[in-house]
């Protein structure tokens, strides 16, 4: 290369990077100019004991649990997110069983200086007009029997009922579940194709109150699956509930979703100016696809006492979830060492925390459910 092709190259070269650097100048500026820092004055998290009330676990029946997943899901790429998310393999769980899973969520619970106990969800499936079992519309199994049977022998984990209530014995599996252990009842609407407005459900709304089951149901948008009805979210029909007397916690405050041209979360906002025995979370609200929603949630004095703590895991451990998401209110430092944080649990606490998550959020989780008996099984039972 001659003397004057070298000059050129060279300036070139000088001149890219002269502009990379005044770009990288130019993003720090505008952080700066914008930084807010936390959403709300930081809080200390209690030393009382956090409950997660919101937590997921699968299964393809393996170890004849009788889990499934839907074809669609498994050949999905979510399907892979979430195994890794467990830090699991599919060939892993095809040898020791879906029994694995909900023994990494104990293992990462107990290894967590904020939480000390989790909250497992089963999950029903659809059912037909008969009131039976719809394998084919069903997207995931997770039974209760098993999820009952798995989670007695862990003692910082707690059963989550799932029961579609058009079930034809569905009061008879909420006596069921109230009998071992369960401390609330959980749907998701959109999948489970379940109107929570459907005034047949009275009897099974009246057992629930009877029973103490609070009933912890998706509102918004569902998008962790291949296909969903989001108008069977629609906070508002959950009156019924509500005006039974059911303790109803609206998950994710209703985020992401719209009916009849207005937010879901406006309309979850109004309800809790209607019942006081109307609560929500804040899982997920850490998500990139759900961004701003938290702050919205910490500052509207409709929710003022009314949110409790969920982490929304296995999504909470997958590339949805990071501080490096926040620049506008954690210094980088502060990005850097909550992303260094290995406990998945402690690194959710953490973050919500620094992002202004006051401190009575974190307690009342335990507050809303059904009183939890003290369990002294230990592992090797």
């Amino acid at each position: 290369m001659d003397r004057s092709k070298q000059r050129g190259w060279r300036r070139r070269a000088v001149g890219v990077f002269v502009a990379l650097g005044i770009a990288v100048l130019g993003v720090l500026a505008l952080r700066l100019a914008l930084f807010r820092g936390p959403m709300r004055s930081v809080e200390e998290v209690p030393s009382a004991p956090v409950v997660d009330l919101h937590v997921h676990t699968a299964g393809i029946g393996a170890g004849n649990s009788g889990c499934r997943i839907s074809r669609e899901l498994r050949n999905s790429r979510k399907f892979g997110i979430y195994l890794q998310a467990f830090g699991t393999t599919l060939a892993e769980v095809e040898r020791e069983g879906d029994a694995l899973l909900i023994r990494r969520i104990a293992d990462q619970v107990s290894g967590s200086s904020h939480v000390q106990t989790a909250v497992v969800l089963a999950m029903d499936g659809v059912v037909d007009a008969q009131g039976h079992f719809d394998e084919a519309r069903t997207e995931v199994l997770v039974p209760n029997e098993f999820l009952a049977r798995e989670v007695a022998r862990y003692p910082n984990l707690r059963f989550g009922a799932s029961i579609h209530p058009y079930r034809t014995n569905a009061l008879e599996q909420l006596d069921w579940a109230a009998q071992h252990g369960a401390v609330l009842v959980k749907w998701i609407p959109n999948i489970m194709l379940i109107d929570p407005a459907d005034p047949r459900l009275v009897p099974f709304y009246t057992r629930m109150k009877e029973l103490g089951l609070p009933l912890l149901s998706h509102t918004g948008q569902e998008r962790s699956f291949t296909w969903a009805d989001d108008t069977l979210a629609d906070p508002v029909r959950l009156r019924l509930p509500l005006s039974l007397g059911v303790t109803v916690i609206a998950a994710h405050v209703a985020s992401t979703g719209s009916n009849e041209g207005e937010p879901d979360l406006d309309r979850l906002a109004r309800l809790m100016g209607e019942y006081p025995n109307l609560y929500s979370e804040i899982s997920s609200l850490t998500q990139i696809n759900r961004l701003g929603y938290l702050e919205v949630a910490l500052k509207r004095p409709e929710f003022a006492g009314r949110l409790c703590y969920g982490s929304d895991f296995p999504l909470v451990n997958t590339p949805l979830v990071s501080p490096w998401f926040f620049p506008l209110h954690l210094t980088q430092a502060e990005m850097k060492e909550l992303s260094a944080i290995t406990n998945v649990w402690d690194r959710d606490v953490r973050l919500k925390q620094a992002l202004g998550v006051p401190a009575d959020v974190f307690r009342r989780s335990a507050q809303v459910l059904r009183p939890m008996p003290a369990k002294n099984r230990t592992r090797d039972e």
